[in-house]
């Protein structure tokens, strides 16, 4: 943190917490023990004065910052080999340097090679034989060879039987020919796959005996390991200038007839024998494994992306001062207003929501994998249906959160230099990869109809859609009295009302003689919002039993602003939904006000705390990277030193006045 002289009104917030913010970060990093590596990390890397920019990237042509961007990637993939052979290496490793906070301060639009530690080898590791990873993970590891995952296409993405990229096995050579038979056909978007990596998992559709057998991964060398030219029969490139993750080199990938080895297919789930003979997976669902655990890893980014967001808010918001409430005092600080509270401390207490769910399906997703592991498939269904919706709401409600954030800054948040374009940016981008949300909902909805189902012929259903068969017995709600309880059950009985509508008009659609598939279609909407409001209700359920239970086992003065956090929260998500609560709950109009009373107060009860609570998450000013939310919170100079970086500002008079603006101006004299 800064070490320059605190801003007069931040100190005097910090000063108000009833709370040692220090105990909250240990909690926030994962423990004593990770918080200890965590810092070990930022020191070691911050520290790196090969890591650090002098000229902001937003100047840079696309060109340096691709050239740029691959410097900082080569000296992070070095250090990462250090620590690895030192056996200091574990998955949160990582998470950090690739995908989390620390690895976007050292390459805030993303690194290109990232793919290659957080998809190419994992989906080796997930979809390989025992030999097959004793072959390619030493090459992987050490960075002998760059990877990527190419999945999605042109003109395909999250439908994945539409792929068209082609394998047909050649028996005769124990090969496989792959080609891209339509301009939509080819790979798009992986990242790296530009001009960083020169192998890639490509996934494509394959066919033995001339029979289309779905989908398989396959490893392909689409670049020379010496010269790092294309491979004969590959056409490669990068796709261009993006609204965000401009350093990730996301690229396309064709193929005419390039030859594949046998052995180059992943076969730990299906197999293709020399003589062309197809063994089948177990189940078609394994194949979506590698992507089942970047959806739960992003869960957990979310609830990062809006703790940057709220800290940057916040801190300006204890910082700037505007508008007198009463005319006859002098300007306050913008966080008095209540209007500001309002759009600035339900992301605080959504970041702290998120961050709490994102650790128990964390865990919940390595009990599911080991059970995978030993041949129970019981509750992968339960696992994918729950990954998929919450990856849609965490991330959608992340990016929604960040641009609330960056209005709550007025026109300065508008900056580069507020780091709020970079952070929505990247947030939206999640909204989209690894499954585009609507797409998402509606897998999950499709588990929701069917457990539905079940739950009306008397299955007891696995616990993250109990609540199903307890809506089904008790038709009316009648318990409603604001508690917090009150508000959790008020949400499961709202999502089972709106899975029993989808279910009903799915059937209604069926008895009219459409198929499933058109019936899904037309009853699309009904689908999406029961899939949204079982997100909703499983994140207040597990928010009640998390922060609770974190609350019992901390400080009595952080246990009580984490309850606020929690009531605020909850009361948030309730008045967010007020229509759907409406529906199907008889409230009555004070419950209502109530509701919005205790909205109100919540805002005042954190309002002591909250710039504490933001410093809790212990974002390192590097990290946060923001002129508007420094830890000091001297943020007018900070501003300012971030404009005179400008290349514009190195001169006195840009060149373009004697070439364009003076002879322009003098033409009619």
């Amino acid at each position: 943190m800064s070490g320059t002289k605190i801003n007069p009104d931040l100190q005097k917030e910090r000063n108000t917490a009833t709370f040692n913010p220090d105990e909250f970060t240990v909690w926030w990093n994962g423990g004593p023990k990770k918080y200890e590596q965590i810092k070990a990390l930022e020191q070691n890397f911050l520290n790196d004065p090969e890591l650090k920019d002098d000229l902001p990237i937003s100047y840079m042509s696309h060109k340096e910052h691709y050239e740029h961007s691959v410097r900082k990637a080569v000296r992070i993939a070095e250090k990462i080999r250090e620590i690895r052979n030192n056996g200091e290496d574990n998955v949160e490793t990582y998470n950090a340097l690739l995908g989390g906070s620390l690895g976007t301060a050292l390459l805030k639009e993303g690194n290109p090679m990232s793919l290659h530690f957080v998809m190419f080898v994992p989906t080796i590791m997930g979809q390989g034989t025992v030999d097959q990873q004793v072959e390619w993970l030493p090459k992987a590891w050490d960075c002998s060879i760059i990877g990527t995952y190419a999945q999605t296409e042109l003109g395909h993405g999250t439908f994945l039987r539409g792929l068209e990229t082609r394998a047909d096995y050649d028996v005769k050579t124990q090969e496989f020919v792959l080609n891209s038979p339509t301009l939509t056909s080819y790979k798009w978007w992986p990242g790296g796959l530009g001009h960083t990596a020169n192998y890639a998992v490509v996934v494509a559709q394959l066919y033995t005996k001339g029979e289309f057998r779905g989908l398989a991964p396959f490893i392909v060398q689409v670049r020379d390991e010496e010269t790092h030219m294309p491979m004969p029969g590959i056409d490669i490139g990068e796709i261009g200038s993006k609204l965000s993750m401009k350093s990730v080199n996301q690229g396309y990938l064709g193929f005419k007839n390039v030859r594949v080895p046998l052995n180059n297919m992943l076969m730990k789930n299906q197999q293709v024998l020399p003589d062309g003979t197809y063994v089948p997976p177990k189940t078609s669902v394994l194949t979506y494994g590698t992507m089942m655990f970047v959806r739960v890893a992003l869960i957990r980014d979310a609830a990062m992306a809006l703790a940057k967001a709220s800290t940057i808010a916040c801190r300006y918001s204890a910082v700037r001062r505007q508008s007198p409430i009463d005319p006859n005092e002098p300007e306050p600080q913008i966080m008095e207003h209540t209007t500001q509270q309002l759009k600035v401390f339900p992301i605080i207490a959504k970041a702290i929501v998120f961050k709490a769910n994102g650790e128990n399906i964390w865990n919940m997703y390595n009990n599911i994998s080991d059970e995978i592991e030993k041949g129970a498939l019981e509750r992968l269904p339960e696992m994918h249906a729950l990954s998929c919706c919450l990856k849609a709401i965490c991330s959608s409600d992340s990016a929604a959160g960040i641009e609330v954030c960056r209005l709550s800054c007025g026109g300065h948040g508008f900056m580069d230099c507020s780091n709020f374009p970079t952070l929505y940016g990247m947030a939206t981008a999640v909204c989209t990869y690894e499954g585009e949300n609507t797409v998402m909902l509606l897998q999950t909805a499709r588990y929701l109809v069917k457990v539905y189902g079940q739950a009306l012929q008397g299955v007891k259903l696995v616990p993250t859609v109990a609540y199903i068969n307890d809506a089904i017995n008790n038709k009316e709600f009648h318990s409603f009295d604001g508690s917090l309880e009150s508000i959790v059950k008020a949400f499961q009985f709202v999502a089972a009302n709106k899975v029993r509508i989808a279910y009903e008009r799915m059937e209604q659609r069926r008895k009219q003689g459409h198929g499933p598939e058109v019936s899904a279609n037309l009853c699309g909407i009904e689908l999406t919002q029961a899939a949204d409001l079982h997100g909703r209700a499983f994140l207040a359920s597990s928010a009640l039993f998390e922060l609770r239970n974190l609350s019992s086992q901390v400080s009595q003065a952080l246990g009580d602003v984490l309850k606020v956090v929690l009531e605020l929260y909850l009361v948030d998500a309730c008045l967010n939904r007020l229509g759907d609560f409406l529906r199907f709950i008889n409230l009555t109009d004070n419950d209502v006000s109530q509701l919005e009373l205790r909205l109100q107060s919540c805002l005042k009860r954190l309002r002591p705390n909250a710039v504490a609570m933001v410093d809790a998450f212990g974002i390192h000013d590097r990290i946060l990277d923001s002129a508007l939310g420094v830890f000091d919170g001297n943020v007018y100079e900070k501003m300012f030193e971030e404009a005179k970086k400008s290349p514009l500002n190195k001169e006195p008079v840009n060149q373009s006045f004697h070439k364009y603006l003076k002879p322009f101006m003098r033409a009619n004299l």
